[in-house]
């Protein structure tokens, strides 16, 4: 059974918007046992919607259209498909006042530009829109049934899922059936070389690839003479690909990475602290985008530069300076992490960036400047209470690099001892035989 899919907007031909409607009505379709044959996108033209929609209603037993119901004068999708069936446009009143008292509710008042959009061909059956305002609408051309929803894919999915899919199911004997499994840690390639000959040793069963960062999903689909035989099918081939991909499978069907880790987390009852730099919280984004991460993520640390790395990752500045950020720097912060925050685990994340040079040279004045900054902070407070500073007092000063403290012992530098309330200062003189 084939359908077809139409988006009209001329926002989508100029590429202006992305077309996700159409992948996200394509998969969906799959599910129920519809066959997708065309995407077409047209531009906001009577001409050519209407002409597009007769052509694909020959071809096809259902027709998904999207867009071109809103209040605007571009939006003439309505018009278009009664000009298609023959008939004129009529308010459709129950759709009118639904959206009547929508916009009342908002504190808004119905205009015509509103109104426009109860507008529907004659005979049309009618479908609500719980999300927005624009009707949706059925209507019978040749052998097909021509569906007509919303563009805004929020809209769009709620009506699809509500009203479309019940009418789609008694078109159709399904005959096909489809798994989905998610892997970790090999490129597509890989991936693909180790399925090679799945689809000769079962006949009828086609194995498709999508990859996305940082997944690659595979997916087992399978066509019998009916649905049993389908699915009986797809389960020998799943388990065949699962064995071959043993080693980096982590879910299968709607599952999601950071679901999968999260699971695991929760079901070994660790708690997670993370550092990150060059990744920008990514990791943390991607983990709290999963219900439940409160129960086992403790915090998420952004430290870019180096300073921030010593600071909040306690990270020592002579380790970071010795083999660069990246190498032992990592596994310092992962520690410092886990045990500032009494995790089990402390993943640290983070690689080079930028011009090098430059970077290494603004990273040791923003140390500087930091560490006078807070020996100044804590003289202060300390002031303000009328006690010595317990900064000053521990000999918490900066630190100066390896060469210069070398010099400082043999007599080069001269330093103000902790206790004073001013900042550290030095001071070159010159060596005497």
């Amino acid at each position: 059974m084939t359908a077809a899919i139409l988006c009209i907007g001329t926002e989508l031909t100029r590429g202006e918007l992305v077309n996700t409607n159409a992948a996200w009505l394509s998969e969906r379709l799959v599910a129920i046992g519809f066959e997708p044959g065309e995407h077409v996108v047209v531009p906001d033209d009577r001409p050519l919607i209407v002409e597009t929609l007769r052509r694909l209603a020959s071809s096809n037993r259902a027709v998904l259209v999207t867009g071109g119901l809103g209040p605007t004068t571009d939006d003439f999708t309505a018009e278009c498909a009664a000009k298609l069936i023959g008939r004129p446009l009529v308010t459709h009143a129950p759709s009118l006042e639904a959206m009547r008292r929508k916009l009342e509710r908002a504190g808004r008042t119905m205009s015509a530009s509103n109104a426009k959009q109860a507008e529907l061909p004659e005979h049309a059956e009618a479908l609500p829109n719980a999300v927005g305002t624009a009707p949706g609408f059925v209507i019978p051309f040749a052998e097909a049934k021509l569906f007509f929803m919303p563009g805004v894919p929020r809209e769009m999915k709620a009506m699809f899922d509500e009203h479309v899919v019940p009418a789609l199911r008694p078109m159709i004997e399904p005959k096909t059936a489809q798994r989905r499994l998610r892997t970790y840690g090999w490129p597509e390639s890989v991936v693909g070389d180790k399925l090679a000959g799945v689809e000769v040793a079962f006949p009828g069963v086609t194995i498709g690839y999508r990859a996305s960062v940082p997944e690659v999903e595979v997916k087992v689909h399978a066509r019998g003479e009916n649905l049993a035989e389908a699915q009986v099918l797809c389960e020998r081939a799943t388990l065949e690909v699962k064995a071959r991909l043993l080693e980096v499978l982590h879910g299968e069907d709607d599952d999601t990475f950071p679901a999968v880790v999260g699971r695991t987390l929760r079901s070994r009852g660790l708690r997670l602290a993370i550092a990150e730099s060059c990744t920008g919280g990514l990791v943390g984004h991607l983990l709290t985008s999963e219900p439940g991460a409160s129960e086992f993520l403790v915090a998420d640390v952004v430290c870019y530069a180096n300073a921030a790395k010593s600071m909040f990752c306690g990270v020592d500045e002579d380790l970071i300076r010795a083999h660069g950020a990246v190498s032992e720097g990592r596994e310092s912060a992962r520690r410092g992490r886990a045990a500032s925050f009494g995790s089990g685990r402390g993943p640290c994340h983070h690689r080079r960036r930028g011009p090098h040079r430059r970077q290494r040279r603004e990273a040791r004045g923003h140390r500087a400047f930091c560490s006078r900054h807070r020996a100044r902070h804590h003289d202060r407070q300390a002031a303000l209470h009328g006690r010595a500073s317990a900064y000053s007092a521990r000999g918490r000063v900066p630190r100066a690099p390896p060469r210069a403290r070398a010099r400082r012992a043999a007599g080069a530098f001269h330093r103000e001892p902790p206790g004073s309330h001013r900042a550290p200062r030095r001071r070159r003189v010159r060596l005497t035989a």
